[in-house]
C-alpha cells in the first residue's frame, strides 16, 4: 500500500464532522455560516480521500481478476455484486437523504471505478435523448461508454456478436403495456441472456422551441408510445392539433426546431439535448407511468439474494396447456409476476409464454420446479436469472 494511502486511511480514522478548533466567534449568521462550511470543506475532503482509496482498491481488484483469469477474458462487471452493494447502501442509510438518492450516488462511485477497471460498453435503443438510453445511464451510470441504434433487434444483434457487453430494452409500460418486439427478438437469439432490470419513472413533456408560436400549435410529434401516454391530456388541452406519430422522442425534439406551429412531447434528456423549452410539465395521464427496461447481456449471473428469473415455454396446442404450464408454480409456491402470450414462429395458432417469477435458477426449490415444467411443455428455455432493479 502507498504512503498516500496509509495517509488516507489515518486521516479517514478521525470522525469527518470533527473540524480543527477556532476561537469562540460572536452568534452571527456570518460567524455561523463560516463554522458550517468549514465542517462541510473537512467532510468533502474526507469524502474525497474515501472515494480515491475506493478506487485504488478497484484497480487491486482487477490487477487480482487478471492475474488469476488464465488468459481467458475478464467480467469486471458484476450484476449481483453491484445489487448488493447498492441494497447495503440503501440499508445503512439514516437519511436525510432518501434511499434511493443514496444508491444513486453510490451507482456513479461505482461506474467511475469500474471505468478504471475497463470501460463497459452498452447498445441501447436510440437515438441519444430517449428514456432508453436514461434507461441505461440509469442503471451503468454516466461512466458507461453507450452505443445508440436505430431498432431492438440490432441491440440484440450488437450484443450477441460480443460488439457491446450489454444492451438495454424496453420490455413493459404500465400504461401501454408490453414491447412485443423485445419477446420476439427472444425468440430467436440463444446467444443473449437476461442480466437485469431497471424501471424508469416516465414524465412526458410538452416541449417547444424558440422559435414555435405557443398561441399557433397545429402539430404535436411524439413516438407512438408517448402519444397514447398523453392522449387524455391533449383530448383536453390540444383536441385539434395534428398528432404525427415519429421513430423516437428524440426525433420529435429535433424535428420542431424548424416548425414555428409545432410542439414535441419527450423527456428533458431530450429537452436539454435539442436546447428546448418545457411548456408543460407532467403531462401522462397515469402519475404512476413507468417503463421497464431489460439488461442483455451473454453471461449468466450468480443470485444475490433478491431476484427473477424469466424463461420462455412453447406448448402443445391442446386444451389446458396453459394451466398445466402454471401448475408446477402455485404447487412449489413461486410467486408470478408476469405471463406474456406471443404467438409462436413453429405453426398457426400455436403460441411461447414469456414468464417472470420471483427465485433465482440456482435455488433448489426453483430448479426442482423449472424441471416439472420441462416435463409439461415442449420446450423450455431460461432466459436468465437476475438481480431484482435496485434503482
Amino acid at each position: 500500500m502507498s504512503n498516500e494511502t496509509n495517509k488516507t486511511d489515518s486521516e479517514n480514522n478521525s470522525n469527518p464532522s470533527e473540524v480543527p478548533s477556532q476561537d469562540a466567534a460572536p452568534d452571527t449568521e456570518a460567524s455561523m455560516l463560516g463554522v458550517l462550511r468549514d465542517k462541510i470543506d473537512h467532510i468533502d475532503k474526507t469524502i474525497g480521500d474515501l472515494i480515491s482509496a475506493r478506487a485504488n482498491c478497484a484497480l487491486e481488484v482487477a490487477e487480482v481478476k487478471s492475474r488469476f483469469s488464465g488468459g481467458k477474458e475478464v467480467m469486471f462487471y458484476r450484476p449481483d455484486r453491484e445489487a448488493k452493494v447498492l441494497r447495503k447502501a440503501m440499508g445503512r442509510n439514516k437519511g436525510p437523504l432518501k434511499d434511493e438518492e443514496m444508491a444513486r450516488l453510490f451507482r456513479e462511485i461505482m461506474s467511475a471505478c469500474l471505468a478504471l477497471e475497463k470501460p463497459i460498453d452498452v447498445a441501447y435503443l436510440g437515438p441519444e435523448g430517449t428514456f432508453t438510453q436514461a434507461a441505461a445511464l440509469k442503471h451503468f451510470g454516466h461512466s458507461a461508454v453507450t452505443h445508440s441504434f436505430g431498432a431492438i433487434d440490432a441491440v440484440f444483434r450488437e450484443v450477441a456478436s460480443g460488439a457491446c457487453e450489454y444492451g438495454v430494452v424496453p420490455v413493459e409500460n404500465s400504461t401501454e403495456g408490453v414491447v412485443t418486439h423485445t419477446l420476439d427478438n427472444f425468440i430467436g437469439s440463444s446467444g443473449v441472456r437476461i442480466c437485469g432490470e431497471v424501471v424508469l419513472r416516465i414524465h412526458q413533456h410538452l416541449l417547444v422551441s424558440d422559435v414555435t408560436n405557443k398561441k399557433s400549435i397545429s402539430r404535436v410529434y411524439s413516438h407512438a408510445q408517448s402519444l397514447a401516454q398523453c392522449r387524455k391530456w391533449l383530448d383536453e388541452h390540444y383536441p385539434n392539433v395534428e398528432r404525427v406519430a415519429v421513430s423516437s422522442n428524440s426525433e420529435a425534439a429535433r424535428l420542431i426546431k424548424g416548425e414555428w406551429n409545432a410542439a414535441a412531447i419527450a423527456g428533458e434528456a431530450a429537452a436539454r439535448l435539442y436546447g428546448l423549452d418545457t411548456f408543460e410539465s407532467n403531462i401522462e395521464d397515469q402519475p404512476d407511468n413507468s417503463t421497464r427496461f431489460l439488461i442483455i447481456g451473454r453471461e449468466e449471473v450468480d443470485a444475490s439474494g433478491d431476484d427473477k428469473t424469466s424463461v420462455v415455454a412453447s406448448t402443445k396446442n391442446e386444451p389446458g396447456a396453459l394451466h398445466t404450464l402454471l401448475k408446477p408454480f402455485g404447487h412449489h409456491g413461486v410467486d408470478l409476476t408476469r405471463v406474456e402470450t406471443r404467438p409462436s414462429t413453429s405453426g398457426t395458432w400455436n403460441y411461447v409464454f414469456f414468464i417472470d417469477f420471483i427465485g433465482h435458477v440456482d435455488d433448489p426449490l426453483i430448479s426442482a420446479m423449472l424441471k416439472e415444467v420441462a416435463q409439461q411443455v415442449s420446450d423450455l428455455r431460461v432466459l436468465g436469472s437476475y438481480p431484482i432493479g435496485v434503482l
